[in-house]
């Protein structure tokens, strides 16, 4: 028997605290187990190193909720506690879409295409001579 699921992605967002109880609270507002954003998973913890807090996410499919949804979700959280976000982390791979997505959101791109990407159409391409 194999399974598959979609491609996970590991992402973090630091907080400019080092309050522990303020990345639990945002981190249960916003993970799905908890009543938040289905196909979230979260956590709350501090990084001793760095000096802050953290949501520490699994998105377990970016396809329904979108980086940029997730983030934003976390910064309406953070600003009830009084909090910004410092930052944000991908750890390992994440797909291009995921990126692409909360890119043309943020940049407020009108009816943006993927196909518009140099380099998706070259590895395209690419894909097309190897066949």
């Amino acid at each position: 028997m194999i399974g598959a699921r979609k491609m996970l992605i590991a992402f973090n967002v630091n907080l400019a605290t080092t309050d522990l109880e303020v990345a639990r609270r945002i981190a249960c507002h916003v993970r799905a187990s908890s009543g938040g954003l289905a196909h979230v998973k979260g956590i709350g913890l501090v990084l001793e190193d760095q000096g802050c807090a953290q949501v520490s996410l699994n998105l377990v499919d970016y396809q329904k909720n979108a980086l940029y949804r997730v983030v934003e979700l976390i910064r309406m959280e953070a600003r009830r506690w009084g909090v910004a976000v410092r930052g944000c982390e991908i750890y390992g791979m994440v797909p291009a879409a995921a990126l692409l997505e909360s890119a043309a959101y943020y940049l407020q791109l009108h009816e943006y295409d993927p196909a518009q990407v140099i380099e998706l159409q070259l590895l395209q391409m690419l894909g097309d001579d190897a066949r």
